[in-house]
């Protein structure tokens, strides 16, 4: 038997205790990381994983050390693993399971696994990691990934959407996907601050105020909301107002280069052009943005605006060299050229990167399709019409309106409706254009089965006001041309044909003449269509057709002409002034 001594006994309770747990083996994992022995590092995270099975991290260690090693598929299983059973809130596991579609060059299921986790996270603790793997699955997939939305910076995404439908002149879309931003994301201000441009563009001052106030109430010295209030008060006539605001901006000198164009243009708008043109100097000496020729166009305007003519000759001879397709700096050139040669001053010109609109429409009266294009593509364009229709005098909404005809656009449908439904009505002239142009639009979209909810619509604002209940000669005549019409022409004209008879009858009411002659006048509508729609025709064609004389048809074609002005809206004319195409 061993005797036990005190010294025995004093040495047997010096010997600490081990627990054997997760954390135990955990320590021991990071020890062997620390001398990179991967082997005993994924022995006792393993170990750690037995202890806890329910800790989603010594799963996601695991998983990790697996990666370093080279084992990629198991490590994704582990982490589908932790994703489906374990915690399927812990977001980090898409983006370890991305890096290792990346390393196995499985790029597309990378790129899913990496959207996901940006779709999903809401701390965005590997954003910069992210970012730079996201570029890499560009460059191998050679395509944007299809990412909707990043949750760690809300609306960011759409708000980039939002920024590029103002920019593509589509500011219905625009307004609709920043009010939803600014909902989800109230402290969004650079949301706030599109929005507001985006309902000003559409003319909408009340919404586009309340949008800059909701920013400078979150943020008073916002520089951008403080551009735009600017801009807002000298359309709305708050002179006292605007010139406090203007001492604060004009004692600003901005750092940042946004900032800095955001100052020059709203000078330049606000007429201080001497100022602006500082600002837009300033912008030129910055080698990242010193070959833009719009800068160059916006710098020689408010050269030009300020009497500086030698500086604005400068600037538009130097935006011809880096922009030779564009016809806009050869044009001020020529101007300034004439107006120095007749020594007087030059008119005062806008900032935007295009030609006057008067010169614009010469350019397109000949050629449809090129403003179609225009119109489509450029955003400047596209909200000079919108402010026009709403805010222009009436020469300039006839011709804008007529324009419109030729362009099939869903936005333009929109604003040409809105013509028709201002209170009070237009003039005659401008109403009748405005019912052409939207009869075109959406001439293409109907069918023969019956009328549509647009035909119902168009007719109900095409109907004058007070016009009694169709009669029957009125009817006959319309069939008649149209069965007459029926395969010559397409669906749109036989509707434009239909269109003018239509207006024709509510301009003559209430005195309209009982119609004897059918033939006549069918002939006469037939031939105003055709010549409607470029198609060339003769009166003593369309007479031999109707049986009828070339005199009678001519005699009808210019009465429902006198009524109607079909005229002024054949492609080619201007509408406004005596047109060389004779009826």
């Amino acid at each position: 038997m061993i005797e036990r001594t005190s010294e025995n006994v004093a040495e047997i309770s010096n010997v600490i205790p081990v627990t054997l747990d997760a954390n135990f083996f955990f320590e021991r994992a990071v020890r062997s990381l620390d001398r990179f022995q991967y082997d005993k590092a994924l022995k006792n995270f393993r170990k750690a994983v037995e202890y806890e099975p329910d800790n989603p991290v010594n799963h996601c260690n695991m998983a990790g050390i697996l990666s370093e090693m080279g084992d990629y598929t198991a490590s994704n299983e582990i982490l589908i693993h932790v994703l489906e059973k374990i915690d399927p809130g812990m977001t980090e596991c898409h983006f370890y399971m991305a890096n290792n579609f990346a390393n196995m060059e499985s790029f597309e299921e990378a790129e899913r696994a990496l959207v996901t986790y940006l779709e999903e996270d809401a701390s965005g603790e590997f954003m910069a990691e992210s970012e730079e793997l996201m570029e890499l699955l560009q460059y191998e997939l050679n395509r944007p990934a299809p990412l909707v939305r990043i949750r760690s910076r809300e609306g960011v995404i759409e708000h980039d959407r939002a920024r590029t439908l103002l920019e593509e002149g589509k500011f219905p879309q625009a307004v609709e996907l920043l009010q939803e931003i600014t909902t989800n994301t109230p402290d969004f201000l650079a949301a706030h601050n599109n929005l507001a441009l985006a309902n000003f563009y559409m003319g909408r001052f009340a919404k586009a105020k309340e949008c800059l106030d909701e920013v400078l109430k979150q943020d008073p010295g916002n520089l951008h909301a403080l551009c735009n209030m600017a801009i807002f008060m000298q359309y709305a006539g708050d002179k006292e107002q605007l010139g406090t605001l203007l001492g604060m901006l004009e004692a600003t000198v901005p750092f940042h280069q946004e900032h800095v164009f955001k100052m020059a243009t709203t000078m330049g708008i606000l007429g201080r052009h001497t100022a602006a043109y500082s600002h837009f100097r300033r912008l030129l000496k910055d080698e990242e943005v010193a070959g833009d020729a719009g800068l160059y166009h916006y710098c020689a305007v408010a050269a030009s605006n300020s009497g500086l003519y030698s500086e604005a000759q400068r600037c538009w001879r130097q935006a011809a060299k880096l922009d030779p397709d564009s016809a806009v700096p050869a044009f001020f050139l020529s101007q300034l050229q004439q107006a120095r040669a007749e020594e007087r001053s030059m008119p005062s010109i806008s900032y935007n990167y295009q030609l006057p609109f008067q010169e614009q429409l010469k350019q397109w009266k000949d050629n449809t399709g090129k403003f179609t294009e225009e119109v489509r593509s450029n955003p400047l364009l596209r909200a000079s019409f919108f402010w026009a229709l709403r805010y222009g005098d009436s020469a300039t909404k006839l011709q804008v309106t007529e324009a419109l005809r030729w362009i099939e656009d869903e936005e333009m449908s929109e604003v040409l409706r809105g013509v028709l439904e201002q209170e009070p009505l237009q003039e005659d002239r401008l109403q009748e254009a405005a019912l052409f142009s939207l009869q075109r639009l959406i001439g293409d979209h109907l069918d023969e089965a019956g009328p549509s909810g647009e035909e119902q619509e168009l007719a109900a604002l095409s109907s004058p006001k007070g016009t009694p209940e169709w009669r029957e000669d009125w009817q006959r005549i319309m069939d008649h041309t149209a069965a007459m019409m029926d395969r010559r022409y397409d669906a749109v004209q036989k509707k434009d044909a239909e269109f003018i008879w239509k207006q024709f009858i509510g301009s003559l009411y209430p005195d309209v003449p009982l119609f004897r002659n059918d033939g006549g006048w069918c002939a006469a509508l037939e031939y105003l269509t055709a010549r409607l729609h470029g198609q060339p025709v003769t009166f003593r064609e369309v007479a031999q057709r109707y049986g009828v004389s070339v005199s009678m048809v001519s005699r009808y074609a210019r009465r429902i002409d006198s009524e109607c002005d079909v005229r002024g809206m054949l492609p080619g004319t201007d509408g406004l002034s005596p047109s060389t195409t004779r009826i």
